[in-house]
């Protein structure tokens, strides 16, 4: 049974995706500052990678109809990397290494463990086959061909390759500008000392983190009072500067969470309330032609809110190709002996249980406490209205995976 005042995860996600604008900028960097930005256009092969035959490993090219039991072979040349080699003698060998380019008139390559190296030339001490050993021309990348989609984040793996074919400067996505906007009139900065009632001011370090691990640029950190004005005029000069802003805490229903009712008055709120647990309280909607995602205030919802709702939102807004994410099946450790009507995403980690994985979860899943974020590698997904008992299985996310 689902509680018929709570937005459905699935359906939230189904629109928050159909209402992210995504990010129309363009940047031009240089490939070694292109880790992480998103590719602004294709890229077509300019020319085959690698661009000529060459040699998988030192030894020796040669023709294998050259061969003869017990003959040595004379050596007629030298070919180091990075120089065009002569035609091969023929009935010779030709000395080569990593990466050198196959001298017409050779078919295989010898590598020199499997060599004698005689006065007279070489012997070779193994069977040869035709195109052992040799790197072809184009075998990597074909001229002409899609090597990388736009919308693609770029890896380390990425840069490599757009450097084999020659790029050295790149078309990227401007960054997602994000203004994070902490509400409490009890929030103070780290590095000052508490007075009775105060506390500090994780959430902002938390988003900052999670923004910057998500290729973001923060436009804006502040602290919202809890001030009905204060907060609409805050909210509307962030808008001015930023493509995207969240907010963590004022999304309830307390007298003082004045967030949710600025968006009513001032802009829009087209999303409130999930089933989900920990994060119930989130609220999607605009203000001065910019989106507001609403997270809750408790540090644990901030986390798990942005991992399962804020990520999808971002990545569609830089223009990223979506895939839901996998997640593993992996059985409990633990127990839950109560049902909810929401579904609930629990800060746990693997761990090995004799010859098995099974996911444990951290022994309190209070919102408010965060260090249960960080023992845990993950979170685990018990379903709506759902007892677990030890060796079944859920579903688990790591957070680098929620992360990529």
């Amino acid at each position: 049974m689902a509680n018929p005042n709570l937005m459905s995860l699935e359906d939230a996600l189904s629109h928050l995706l159909s209402e992210a604008p995504v990010v129309t900028r363009v940047e031009t960097v240089g490939l070694a500052d292109s880790l992480g930005r998103v590719l602004a256009e294709n890229h077509y092969v300019p020319a085959d990678v690698p661009p000529a035959d060459n040699s998988a490993v030192d030894g020796y090219a040669l023709r294998k109809q050259d061969l003869h039991q017990d003959q040595a072979i004379p050596v007629s040349a030298r070919i180091p990397a990075g120089e065009a080699p002569n035609a091969l003698a023929p009935g010779t060998a030709a000395r080569i290494f990593t990466g050198s380019e196959i001298p017409e008139g050779a078919d295989s390559v010898v590598m020199q463990e499997r060599v004698e190296v005689t006065d007279a030339g070489i012997l070779v001490q193994a069977e040869v086959t035709e195109g052992q050993n040799i790197r072809r021309r184009g075998q990597d990348l074909t001229r002409g061909d899609l090597a990388l989609v736009k919308g693609t984040q770029v890896r380390p793996h990425e840069m490599g390759l757009l450097a084999s074919m020659g790029v050295a400067r790149v078309a990227v996505l401007a960054r997602l500008k994000v203004a994070i906007l902490s509400t409490g009139d009890e929030l103070v900065d780290p590095g000052t000392p508490l007075a009775p009632g105060q506390i500090y001011n994780s959430n902002r370090f938390t988003l900052i983190g999670l923004l910057t691990q998500a290729g973001c640029e923060v436009a804006l950190c502040e602290t919202l009072r809890d001030k009905r004005e204060a907060t609409r005029e805050t909210l509307l000069r962030a808008a001015e500067s930023s493509d995207l802003i969240i907010t963590s805490g004022g999304v309830s229903v307390g007298e003082e969470d004045h967030v949710r009712a600025v968006l009513e008055e001032s802009g829009s709120l087209s999303l409130w309330r999930m089933a989900i647990k920990p994060g119930k309280p989130v609220a999607f909607g605009a203000i001065g032609g910019t989106p507001v995602l609403g997270l809750p205030g408790n540090p644990g919802s901030v986390l798990v809110t942005f991992l399962v709702v804020g990520m999808p939102y971002i990545r569609k807004c830089q223009g990223r190709n979506h895939e839901d994410p996998a997640g593993e099946r992996i059985p409990a450790d633990f127990s839950v002996a109560s049902t909810s009507l929401r579904r609930e995403f629990v800060r746990a980690r693997k761990e090995p249980r004799g010859s098995e994985l099974v996911v444990t979860a951290f022994p309190n899943q209070s919102s408010g406490i965060l260090s249960s974020a960080c023992w845990a590698n993950g979170l685990a997904v018990i379903p709506e209205n759902t007892t677990v008992s030890p060796g079944d299985l859920l579903t688990y996310y790591s957070f680098a995976e929620l992360l990529s």
